[in-house]
């Protein structure tokens, strides 16, 4: 099982877990995903957040803001969405999680996505590539 896999399965078994992706938000590709159902189509759901990362990392670069995302929530009548971006790879990549409402504990998912996301990063290939500080989801900028 690669590091992807057990990812996916171990935020699928987050309380109130409906459907899980991990995505690149460069690309918009989806590189694994659990769950969903045919009236929720996680490969269009995935990826077209992706739109929701680059436009807040661009208006945060606007703003000069030299901090980083650490998870973005949207809030649904029914469900929680919640996207968290993956520090400490070389790739722009986010986890995507959608909750229900009335089953899941909020504070305990993002907590338990962030430890998710941790151990994610310490297991990929690119595990402790240095980042430069302040540019890590940042494109590079002219001086």
């Amino acid at each position: 099982m690669n590091n992807i896999d057990r990812s996916l399965d171990m935020a699928a078994n987050i309380k109130g877990a409906f459907a899980v992706a991990i995505v690149d938000f460069d690309s918009g590709m989806t590189l694994g995903s659990r769950g969903g159902s045919p009236e929720f189509d996680l490969d269009v759901a995935a990826p077209g957040n992706s739109e929701v990362v680059r436009t807040k990392l661009e208006v945060m670069q606007k703003l000069g803001l030299r901090e980083n995302i650490e998870d973005i929530l949207i809030t649904l009548d029914s469900q929680y969405h919640l996207i968290r971006i993956i520090r400490g790879t070389d790739e722009q990549l986010f986890f995507y999680l959608v909750l229900n409402r009335a089953q899941a504990n909020l504070a305990m998912a993002r907590r338990d996505l962030r430890v998710i996301e941790q151990q994610f990063a310490m297991t990929s290939p690119q595990a402790g590539a240095p980042q430069q500080q302040g540019q890590a989801f940042f494109p590079a900028q002219q001086r």
